[in-house]
């Protein structure tokens, strides 16, 4: 026997037994968007490395160390995608979407891939739900995509604590820039080699390391709030105040700096204590100066991004209780030859109808296909064998309630029994 093959690390399996799971949380996410007027996108699983050394910074763990970076065959460096904003961002810009009006609001469900150490809800190639909103500078589509986020976390029963931080724009951010770097010079014995070579290039990126030793550090370091210029303030105060009229408590968390270089402004995060550490369902902010940046038209941005694995973690966390996957509503057993021939034909018209339907596929005996007809969950089940193809007439059983009809052979007449059964 060959030796068995298993899975890369950072990766996992979703069965037939729990995609029931995700499907319903991709439908959830899709309604949620539907209802704040946005449509899907969609874009390929590698790019040319640029836009992301472009687009989420290099002075970024993601560049830095997390990226699945490769030649292809034509010496290209390409890059599978570590999030979707700058593909987005790409693909709006190649496509001409400007031209369609603004606002421009896209969702996306996708697989990521980054390189880092595998944990609960933390995988290598991750799955994500990403809003884009292009075009709109004003709070309210920040408080709008942050009511989107809500929506969709309350729906799954997760009592999250949403944290909002402004983290200023290119006007007042060099001022904050060069308090940083005065704090972080005073300390930069202790830094990690990591943060030493951020500290000239983007010293805000230091108050994003995991290091036990760097995170202490950044907790006495300015707060990007104290320096925001008229705008910013403005901003950041019509934020909060929109929030409040929409009922969505909120606290101001100055430590929010979020991981990608893109960000201006509002940035924010839903986060959920029952899952770990890494408790963060749900990030995103403002990133004016994104689309410029990667070669369009000057455009104000905002959006976040949701992992699912980690949605699922704390929806379970939070006893939220997924909905059983639809299961076959008609399991049809043959008899003998005679049934089973009469079983396809009578499947085949079945399925025509939209009706679910199972038959036997294995060669069993009678009672091992009833077996399985209970092991897969059927609604109904009906046996069909010589006598009730020669009469046209069978018993329709309801595997639930365990009450019996009988039927004529007829796809349309068993179809509204049935339907008529599951009202």
């Amino acid at each position: 026997m060959s030796q068995k093959i298993q899975r890369p690390k950072g990766t996992a399996d979703v069965t037939v037994s729990e995609v029931y799971r995700w499907h319903y949380a991709e439908n959830l996410l899709r309604e949620c968007a539907r209802l704040f007027g946005y449509r899907e996108t969609r874009f390929p699983v590698f790019e040319h490395t640029e836009l992301f050394i472009r687009g989420v910074g290099d002075t970024t763990d993601v560049v830095q160390k997390e990226m699945y970076t490769f030649e292809d065959k034509g010496g290209r460096s390409i890059t599978l995608r570590p999030e979707g904003t700058a593909s987005t961002v790409r693909s709006y810009i190649e496509n001409g979407e400007a031209q369609n009006g603004a606002p421009y609001k896209a969702y996306y469900i996708v697989p990521n891939f980054r390189y880092e150490k595998p944990q609960a809800g933390r995988l290598r190639e991750h799955h994500q739900f990403g809003i884009e909103c292009f075009g709109a500078s004003g709070y309210t589509a920040d408080a709008e995509v942050i009511a989107l986020a809500s929506t969709f976390i309350k729906k799954l029963g997760i009592a999250t604590k949403l944290r909002i931080n402004s983290i200023g724009c290119p006007h007042c951010r060099p001022a904050y820039h060069k308090a940083l770097h005065e704090y972080f010079e005073g300390k930069k014995q202790e830094l990690c080699e990591t943060c030493l070579s951020r500290l000239d290039k983007n010293p805000m990126r230091i108050l994003d390391c995991k290091s036990p030793v760097c995170s202490a550090i950044a907790e006495d370091a300015p707060r990007a709030v104290d320096f925001l210029c008229e705008d910013c303030a403005s901003h950041f105060e019509g934020l909060k105040n929109s929030l409040t009229q929409m009922g969505i408590e909120y606290e101001v968390d100055t430590s929010i700096v979020r991981g990608l270089d893109y960000y201006t402004k509002t940035v924010f995060e839903f986060v959920f204590s029952g899952i770990g550490a890494q408790g963060t369902v749900c990030g995103g902010g403002r990133y004016d100066g994104l689309i410029e940046q990667l070669g369009g038209a000057a455009t104000p941005a905002v959006g976040f991004g949701c992992g699912l694995e980690r949605l699922l973690l704390a929806a379970d966390a939070s006893g939220f209780v997924f909905p059983e996957a639809p299961t076959c509503d008609v399991f049809i057993a043959s008899a003998d030859a005679c049934g089973g021939e009469a079983a396809l034909r009578l499947a085949a018209a079945l399925r025509g109808l939209g009706v679910a339907v199972e038959t036997d596929l294995c060669s069993r005996g009678l009672k091992a296909q009833m077996k399985n007809a209970d092991r897969i969950g059927a609604k109904y089940t009906i046996v069909l064998g010589e006598s009730e193809v020669n009469n046209n007439q069978a018993i329709l059983k309801n595997m639930r309630l365990k009450e019996q009809t009988e039927i004529t052979l007829e796809a349309e007449s068993i179809a509204q029994a049935i339907q008529k059964g599951q009202n």
